[in-house]
């Protein structure tokens, strides 16, 4: 089978990631639970896949670095595709994204987080496991603020999953490693570009924590990922992760910025065979923030159970709420297309990224090329855009050159 094939295999199985490993049978995320297919793929398979899909261009930088991650449009589905190199041979992992318009009313979350976005300044972090759907989550939040202001959205990610289309909102999405090197300069960027909302795909260093919160103290809304399994570890987490000596000042900074912390989990109904998000929504109260500045992490759990009447949520009382909900958004019952500019991409992985990431460059710059195909859209009415690189981007010069 090719990676079509089995890409709509998982999607027709209600799967939201797909393994491939070479000698092992496909293995499909059912419910959160792996599956695994009855015929092995062969390793010779996998690695005309992988190279088909990542295309000769990025087939060095593969091979350099023996991983690679990217978006892909198969099948009509929004992948995030990650290759990488094994014991056994090369593999795949991939992650299938929600191919309906992510709002809030669509992925079954409570109203409140509405209001979440409603601010003009400050820092809504979102947290949890990978593969709780947080990125879903994030995408929800941005598309809300798309749907009803005329703001500036600026979205920083590694890689782009959700593309956005422009309704009321003015958006400009950028990837860590094509559009800009690296997440600290694409958010010190974004301080020059008049932007009122940022997006931060994940904040994996102090630096970018601290670009993170530098910019919603200075009048931007800032929304940002951590992993985490609850807000109080996402707070701690944060502060944590700087030198022990400046705690403090960070400690101090995080209380002033924050506005909510959400975390989030999926829980399957089997009344309605999808699995729904359960979340924990943490207010940034004067209590809240006191605990923060003070390093009191331990107390923000009873601050939790206490705060119903300031729009805080524990697990159990969203559960409860969960229970006795009866209007239900049920993906697939609805003909409604997704909501992005996104396509059916070519065979070849998207051009090489101006900006190598955590790699030498591999070579001289390459002479700037014909004009990139262009594609039919696959519905009247619909003009889809992959997104390409520019000529500004092949003409600089990369890292370490002369």
């Amino acid at each position: 089978m090719d990676l079509d094939s089995l890409v709509s295999l998982a999607l027709s199985s209600g799967a939201s990631d797909l393994h491939l490993e070479a000698g092992l049978p496909p293995a499909l995320r059912i419910r959160g639970a792996l599956r695994t297919l009855e015929e092995p793929v062969s390793g010779k398979a996998l690695l005309e896949m992988a190279r088909g899909v990542i295309g000769e261009e990025h087939w060095p930088r593969f091979l350099e670095r023996r991983s690679f991650d990217f978006s892909k449009t198969i099948h009509g589905v929004r992948c995030r595709i990650n290759v990488l190199q094994t014991s056994r041979g090369v593999g795949f992992a991939i992650r299938l994204l929600a191919s309906f318009q992510a709002t809030v009313e669509k992925l079954n979350l409570h109203p409140d987080l509405r209001k979440l976005v409603t601010p003009t300044h400050g820092l809504i972090l979102l947290c949890g496991p990978t593969g709780c759907g947080k990125s879903s989550t994030l995408a929800a939040l941005i598309q809300e603020i798309n749907l009803a202001e005329t703001r500036h959205i600026v979205t920083i990610e590694s890689p782009i999953e959700y593309i956005f289309r422009p309704r009321r909102a003015y958006i400009r999405q950028r990837e860590v490693g094509r559009d800009t090197p690296s997440f600290e300069q694409a958010l010190l960027d974004s301080l020059r570009e008049d932007p009122d909302v940022l997006m931060v795909g994940e904040m994996r260093d102090p630096e970018t924590m601290r670009l993170t919160m530098s910019a919603s103290e200075t009048g931007h809304l800032v929304l940002a990922t951590v992993h985490s399994a609850s807000c109080a570890e996402a707070i701690q987490r944060v502060v944590s992760a700087f030198p022990a000596e400046i705690q403090a000042g960070v400690a101090a900074q995080v209380a002033d910025c924050l506005l909510a912390v959400v975390s989030q989990r999926l829980r399957f109904r089997s009344d309605l065979n999808i699995r729904v998000p359960e979340c924990e929504i943490l207010m940034a109260t004067h209590a809240v923030r006191n605990f923060i500045r003070n390093r009191d992490f331990f107390k923000i759990i009873s601050a939790l159970e206490t705060g119903a009447e300031h729009g805080m949520w524990t697990f159990q009382r969203y559960r409860t709420w969960l229970d006795n909900r009866t209007n239900w958004a049920i993906p697939g019952q609805s003909a409604e297309p997704p909501d992005t500019e996104s396509a059916e991409t070519p065979a070849t992985a998207p051009s090489l990224p101006a900006f190598p990431v955590a790699a030498k460059a591999g070579g001289p710059p390459k002479k700037p090329g014909a004009a990139p195909a262009v594609h039919a859209p696959k519905s009247p009415g619909r003009i889809e855009i992959e997104p390409v690189e520019g000529e500004f981007g092949r003409i600089l010069k990369r890292p370490g050159e002369e």
